[in-house]
């Protein structure tokens, strides 16, 4: 198993550095349900179908790679609360050996 390490800041503004896996084809919104993160019920209401952005945070890193936003992604970003130039779905970023290091905050309860 080859897990990479994630910077996950909560909506308390705690710091948490997590190994997510990247052979289960998790993405960032699952990584932070299992490590309950957010409460219940708060993050990843659509199940991660890019329809309700409870799982929007912002990318702190500037040298991680991301995949590219789709345009599913970014529709439902510009109906969002809360958006940075920096925000993303988090349900549609895969956790890969890529995410090394990556660093993220999670944007407010809508």
């Amino acid at each position: 198993m080859s897990d990479v390490n994630i910077t996950i800041i909560d909506r308390e503004g705690v710091s948490h550095t997590i190994p997510a896996p990247t052979d289960m084809a998790m993405s960032l919104m699952e990584i932070v349900r299992a490590y309950e993160l957010a409460p219940e019920g708060t993050i990843g209401i659509c199940g991660g179908m890019a329809m309700c952005a409870s799982c929007q945070c912002y990318v702190l890193s500037e040298n991680v790679p991301l995949p590219e936003m789709l345009p599913d992604e970014e529709a439902m970003l510009d109906e969002a609360y809360n958006v940075k130039p920096n925000s993303r779905l988090g349900c549609q970023i895969p956790v890969t050996e890529e995410l090394e290091g990556l660093i993220v905050e999670l944007a407010p309860e809508a």
